[in-house]
């Protein structure tokens, strides 16, 4: 995992699909979604990790260009 697209495609493994129109809204779902998956055990603790980890780094750089 390499990407937020790349979690947007672990997501949707599990049918979740994600679009309300505001990326960083998306973000902030996907790392709830995230947190979900992997406290019901449906993802490793490694996954999850780096899932988290992207998504927040891709929501600090669209809140720095914003700034």
């Amino acid at each position: 995992m390499k990407t937020v697209y790349d979690v947007q495609q672990l997501l949707k493994k599990y049918g979740i699909f994600i679009y309300i129109g505001d990326r960083l809204s998306d973000l902030e779902l996907m790392e709830v979604e995230i947190v979900q998956l992997y406290q019901t055990r449906l993802i490793e603790s490694k996954e999850y990790q780096l899932a988290i980890l992207l998504l927040r780094q891709e929501a600090q750089r669209l809140r720095d260009s914003l700034s």
